[in-house]
């Protein structure tokens, strides 16, 4: 029988603030919460890099930079310099052009001549990327080694039109943009020695419990192979008998697969400017009492018009009259008298009618009193 993972509350708001405070409880079929280690853990062998170029979009109907992107018009200039056509920088204009940065993440596992996506930002004046193609620009690491080139039609997903100052229609973001397959690898990521007889694996989000779990699972199978390094990642030493490239890949697409339960701190999440509340597991709270209650001022204006008898030489005179009510609603109590885990909690405050900014200030009390036990995170 399967267990309830997840359990959702979502307390009713208005339409500018929104809350959801999700709560794990522990399965008491716990195969049921396993994951997929490579859905956990980053294989050394798989390494990735940031790829950063600049380059110019062309073909922009008029939507190009303007004369104050100085590096538009000098790359312009040298390009065409290259070419062969020698021209006046302060004469060129460039409308249909726009410099941008090209963005993209490379992969270990792609070999000489694969393609891949890249994106392109303007970093000019430009209004709009829509139906640009960007000219053939070196990408490279940190390191400022060439690793791919990447050229083609700009997609942005959107259009961008504008009939005059006052009038335009725009759909989605037109200022950055994908070239889809538009990054070709010409210098592959060099691997990393010693890495075919030691693999490594890096947990996404560092644990001990759980990375002990990931070595645990692989010992069962394997024998003793797995040895954790710390918190955060685990050493793995092929053996002998796999050490052939086809079993040996085989052997780290099977670790990929196997399944753990992974663990994680108790931890609540707040983003006070949506009103959002998410908890994770174990989450708990001491015995404590949470007291609330609202005081409501209402201020409303009137306006009371004087108006002058006919035929007179009066003027029409207006005064405000102000009307101010005070609504102070009784504390409500809510007792919790032993350790109860966050699903118990939320329901409480929903009872007593508690809004969502209402929980935040709780939970924050709760945090400065030392009865919420997890950590607390405020976006």
């Amino acid at each position: 029988m399967l267990a309830k993972l997840l359990t959702n509350l979502i307390i009713p708001i208005g339409l500018n603030f929104a809350i959801m405070i999700a709560c794990l409880i522990i399965p008491a079929d716990i195969d049921a919460s396993k994951v997929r280690i490579k859905d956990i853990c980053a294989f050394q062998d798989n390494l990735e890099t940031d790829l950063l170029g600049y380059g110019l979009v062309i073909g922009l109907d008029g939507t190009g930079d303007g004369g104050g992107a100085q590096f538009t018009t000098q790359s312009m200039t040298s390009m065409m310099e290259r070419l062969g056509v020698t021209i006046d920088p302060r004469r060129l204009k460039v409308k249909n052009v726009a410099g941008v940065i090209v963005t993209a993440r490379l992969s270990s596992q792609r070999t000489n001549g694969t393609y891949f996506d890249v994106t392109v930002s303007s970093i000019g004046d430009a209004a709009s990327l829509q139906g640009g193609t960007l000219l053939l620009t070196p990408l490279s690491g940190p390191d400022g080694v060439v690793h791919a080139i990447a050229q083609g039609a700009v997609s942005i997903g959107g259009f961008n039109v504008t009939v005059d100052d006052a009038n335009k229609i725009v759909n989605n973001y037109t200022l950055v943009g994908r070239v889809p397959s538009g990054g070709k690898v010409t210098n592959p990521l060099a691997p990393i020695p010693g890495s075919d007889r030691e693999i490594f694996l890096s947990l996404f989000s560092p644990d001990q419990t759980t990375i002990h779990r990931v070595a645990q699972v692989i010992n069962i199978k394997y024998g003793l192979t797995a040895y954790p390094v710390d918190g955060g990642s685990v050493k793995i030493v092929v053996p002998d008998s796999l050490m052939n490239p086809i079993l040996r890949s085989k052997f780290i697409a099977d670790i990929g697969h196997m399944r753990v339960v992974p663990d994680a701190p108790a931890r609540v999440v707040i983003n006070e400017k949506t009103g959002t509340i998410v908890a994770g597991a174990h989450v708990t709270i001491a015995p404590v009492a949470i007291a609330h209650g609202t005081i409501t001022v209402s201020i409303s204006s009137e306006p009371i018009i004087s108006q002058p008898a006919p035929f007179s030489d009066g003027e029409t005179i207006v005064t405000q009259q102000s009307t101010i009510n005070v609504d102070q609603q009784p504390a409500r109590v809510v007792h919790l008298k032993e350790s109860v885990y966050l699903k118990q909690v939320a329901a409480a405050l929903n009872r007593i009618g508690a809004t969502p900014r209402d929980i935040i200030a709780i939970f924050q009390a709760l945090k400065q009193a030392g009865a919420l036990r997890a950590e607390l995170v405020i976006l």
